[in-house]
């Protein structure tokens, strides 16, 4: 069940001249920035540690970014249902206004990027670039290394604190009464969905994937399947990125550094190097390309997450009255509030940020309301996030025994 509303708040509105502190200039950040910048009776600080913009891993933004129906936002084929049983037609009403009010210079750029692949930090930069040029700029930036002591002490009554630090989240579990070093994860709940590698390659010829590919490809791979995710399957025009996981076993896991590359993974753990070089070298036999460099691999787990409180309201509402999160509203964005390791979490962090920006520049809604509000939102985008996670976690364990019928059987639950 979601959490309980509030009952009262020492703030009841944000003043008429509010100052914002993103913390995090990564893409949610950005795009919160982008947001908030025109909107009259704020000022935004952005806080990055980072000098340069380097991520540049392939991402294409889901396409109910930029719908204009609730017919178009409930299009995707996984989850068109979910949508509709998560959310009230009111609601999805007011995420199609919030669409109608952004400007459009950056829908301009979000639609291009719902339509084609791109990397990461041209993402980051074009939203960078469109905050600095605009006339009236009204950002000033920060480049530092921003801790939970540095935010709590650079607020000021009134101001508002957004996290968009993303996953391993600054603030996430500051934003409960009590929540101290004994409890380091009061505010998360998280859910080992399984331990994987991801597996990174170049490949010199177009390769597409599809369910069909990732079976036949890895038939004779008993144990290890790669499977390659469709949506990281790109060909630029020269060179395919190609992107997948290999389950592995917690034991693997821990045997494993946390990064290492093809060389490694052959002298290691041969059966993970078999399984991959079958694989892609049936791609070859079909495409006829060699691949471009050596693997990348990380070995992470996979864990299904949400922040158990999204705002900082039982802090306004019932903490102590000298906490500085008690006089100043906080917000988690993007992957600080939610994360799923089986698609692509840019679009959900960017839906995040369309709707509280929406929610803020309501400037006569009740701070109370408003927390309530965001808390419901994000609450509903996690039954969302979880219900497609759970459903492409068992189509995988299916997928992974399609051979092995009395596997296949031992998963399957009818009625």
């Amino acid at each position: 069940m979601p959490p309980p509303p509030s009952n009262s708040t020492a703030l009841e509105r944000l003043p008429s001249t509010t100052r914002v502190h993103v913390v995090g200039a990564g893409p949610v950040g950005l795009l919160l920035t982008a947001l908030l910048q025109p909107r009259a009776g704020f000022s935004v600080r952005l806080y990055e540690k980072r000098r340069e913009y380097m991520r540049t891993r392939m991402v294409q933004l889901a396409p109910y970014l930029v719908a204009d129906s609730v017919d178009s936002y409930r299009t995707d084929h996984i989850d068109g249902d979910n949508v509709d049983a998560v959310f009230d037609p009111a609601e999805l009403d007011q995420g199609l206004a919030f669409r109608d009010s952004i400007p459009s210079d950056l829908m301009t750029l979000l639609r291009d990027w719902t339509v084609g692949f791109c990397p990461l930090n041209s993402i980051e930069r074009a939203v960078s670039d469109l905050i600095d040029a605009r006339p009236s700029n009204g950002v000033e930036r920060t480049s530092a290394v921003v801790t939970a002591e540095d935010a709590m002490a650079m607020l000021e009554p009134g101001d508002v604190l957004i996290d968009c630090t993303g996953s391993n989240s600054l603030l996430r579990n500051h934003l409960v009464p009590d929540s101290g070093e004994a409890d380091g994860e009061a505010n998360t709940l998280k859910i080992r969905l399984e331990y994987a590698l991801v597996i990174t390659f170049l490949y010199g010829r177009p390769y597409d994937c599809n369910e069909y590919c990732k079976y036949y490809k890895n038939i004779e791979n008993a144990h290890y399947k790669f499977i390659p995710m469709v949506h990281r399957t790109h060909y630029d025009g020269s060179v395919s990125h190609v992107t997948g996981i290999v389950n592995i076993s917690a034991d693997d896991y821990e045997a494993m550094p946390s990064r290492f590359d093809g060389e490694w993974l052959r002298s290691n753990v041969p059966g993970v190097a078999q399984s991959m070089d079958r694989f892609i070298d049936k791609i070859k036999q079909e495409t006829h390309g060699e691949i471009l460099g050596d693997l990348e691999i990380v070995r992470i787990p996979l864990d299904l997450y949400r922040a158990r409180n999204a705002t900082s309201r039982q802090l306004l509402t019932g903490g102590p009255i000298d906490h500085p999160f008690a006089q100043s509203p906080v917000f988690l964005a993007g992957d600080s509030a939610i994360g799923s390791p089986y698609f692509q979490s840019i679009s959900l962090g960017f839906e995040c940020a369309i709707f509280l920006a929406g929610l803020m520049a309501q400037r006569d809604l009740p701070l109370r309301d408003m927390l309530d509000r965001y808390e419901l939102y994000i609450y509903k985008q996690w039954l969302r996030v979880y219900m497609r996670s759970k459903m492409i976690k068992h189509n995988k364990d299916l997928f992974e025994s399609l051979d092995d019928p009395l596997a296949l059987l031992a998963k399957l639950h009818i009625y």
